[in-house]
């Protein structure tokens, strides 16, 4: 059972702002055949919310460690995680970034996390991840710390 889940979706205003590719096909399309320009419109706008919805990450924290999307942390990789909002969150992600650490961003998410690694042999030395709710996330892998043997 997670102790924390999040997938990191677009904001509706994303969608809605796609879905000016449907007057757009149209405008392409309806010249050579109404019909064939309706259904290219509804099948591309489909297209691109599948797209959308299918490439928005989950963050899980769980008995197993913490994924972000493909990748996942062993418990006792996990270190002391910070959380960053607002301006100390674009540092982060911008002029504070350390070229070797490990990121998962969305550009609709402001917030991030930044989780230490214990693991002297991983290249990395820090992951950084957006989330929208970042001090309960943190919250989420200091548990996991906790419950980890061997801390």
């Amino acid at each position: 059972m997670p102790t924390y889940r999040e997938r990191l979706l677009p904001p509706i205003a994303l969608f809605v702002a796609t879905a000016l590719l449907l007057p757009a096909t149209l405008l392409v399309f309806v010249p050579i055949s109404v019909p064939v320009g309706v259904v290219v419109a509804i099948g591309l706008y489909a297209a691109v919310v599948v797209a959308l919805l299918a490439s928005s990450p989950v963050l899980v924290v769980d008995d197993e460690g913490f994924r972000a999307g493909p990748a996942r942390l062993l418990p006792a990789e996990v270190g002391e995680a910070t959380a960053h909002r607002d301006a100390d969150a674009t540092t982060q992600r911008g002029p504070g970034l350390d070229a070797r650490a490990w990121t998962l961003f969305r550009g609709w998410v402001s917030p991030v996390v930044r989780i230490a690694l214990t693991d002297d042999s991983d290249p990395a030395p820090y992951w950084l991840v957006s989330t929208r709710r970042p001090e309960e996330l943190v919250r989420a892998l200091d548990e996991l710390r906790r419950r980890t043997p061997g801390r």
